[in-house]
């Protein structure tokens, strides 16, 4: 079997820093005779990993005390059923800029009647909406958005001032991968798997007011109320995923900070976005003002051309590249743990065989 790393640009699960993988392994039995994965929930040891991992992502991302964090299961597809459960008292507003926005809608209209206040669907999802041009309905809810979107390669980066309705953001694909003010958000959630961590453990960041809201009788699971009173342990949690995404946290800090992750992966976008528009053969399917610095999406001419295009980076041990199957085309994913030689050894890639083609 081969150990020999690839260049990863897979969307999710997506590549994790080599130091937080050999970190994993070299702790793994260091937890009083045991491995991490058989300790209880309930130990010491293990509350000190969840107490870290919490604290680290309030000191990374700038928590104001106004806020939890929670640290759940079932991915963002469970809080796009949670959230309504819990927040919306019949109505809330959605903007839909793709695919992970329309599946939050889905499950929202089976708990109320949401109202879809804008969509740039008509656009094919090339560009997310201006600030000025998301206004809230009078009486709603909150106002849901999705901050980037990982199969059309858009991505906000100025957040609608929503005034007193509470702003809820699916950060899935980029949280942590800039500095942002959480303030300005009533809550935030995020599966690990992109910039954090492994698949299992999904953060929420609520308004602790937001925690109070009941507006519907609900399962106990599915209140936010319950994982908030109980510390995220009122069920065995993912324990192993917690903890590798606490190295990964402590990975983060020991770079710098989310301002030095955000300044890298500025420089990562810009390298490859330059490959693209350099090029007359390869092309961008979004607009300049909305490009997602986390998931670039390109095309090429015909489709024997992107076959050959993923085939041959296969061969120099580039993986992921090939386009989510709805949109198809390429799509690189430029998360935290990318790093920029990777995105060097793709533009390189990509000029060798602009050349031959």
């Amino acid at each position: 079997m081969s150990t020999k790393r690839v260049y990863n640009f897979n969307a999710g699960p997506a590549a994790m820093p080599l130091e937080v993988l050999k970190r994993m392994k070299d702790g793994f039995m260091e937890f009083g005779g045991m491995s991490i994965l058989e300790i209880s929930h309930r130990s010491k040891e293990f509350q000190a990993v969840i107490d870290e991992a919490r604290g680290l992502l309030k000191e990374l991302m700038g928590v104001p005390d106004t806020h939890d964090i929670l640290l759940l299961q079932g991915g963002a597809a469970q809080q796009f059923a949670m959230v309504p459960m819990n927040l919306m008292e019949g109505s809330a507003d959605y903007v839909i800029t793709g695919h992970w926005s329309k599946q939050a809608l889905k499950e929202a209209q089976i708990v109320g009647e949401p109202k879809v206040i804008f969509t740039t669907e008509e656009a094919k999802f090339s560009r997310v909406p201006k600030a000025s041009e998301i206004k809230p309905n009078p009486g709603t809810s909150y106002v849901h958005i999705t901050t980037n979107n990982t199969i059309y390669g858009t991505e906000y980066y100025e957040f609608p001032d929503t005034g007193n309705v509470p702003l809820v953001a699916d950060m899935s694909s980029d949280i942590l991968s800039r500095k942002i003010d959480v303030s300005k958000f009533g809550l935030i959630y995020a599966g690990a798997q992109k910039n954090l961590g492994p698949a299992g453990v999904t953060v929420v960041v609520i308004k602790k007011d937001l925690i109070e809201r009941n507006p519907r009788k609900i399962p106990v699971i599915f209140r936010y109320k319950t994982h908030s009173e109980k510390g995220s342990l009122y069920n065995t949690p993912p324990v192993i995923s917690i903890y590798v995404m606490m190295l990964y946290l402590r990975w983060i800090k020991e770079q710098g900070g989310v301002a030095e992750i955000e300044r890298r992966n500025v420089r990562k976008a810009e390298l490859l976005y330059d490959a693209i528009d350099r090029s007359d053969l390869f092309k961008g399917t979004t607009e300049k003002a909305s490009r997602s610095r986390m998931n670039i999406d390109f095309v090429l001419p015909t489709q024997e051309q992107t076959d050959k295009f993923v085939a041959g980076a296969k061969e120099k041990g580039i993986v992921g590249i090939k386009g989510h199957r709805n949109v198809g085309g390429m799509r690189a994913s430029l998360y935290n743990a990318v790093t920029e030689e990777a995105v060097l050894a793709l533009t390189g890639y990509m000029d060798e065989f602009r050349r031959k083609s």
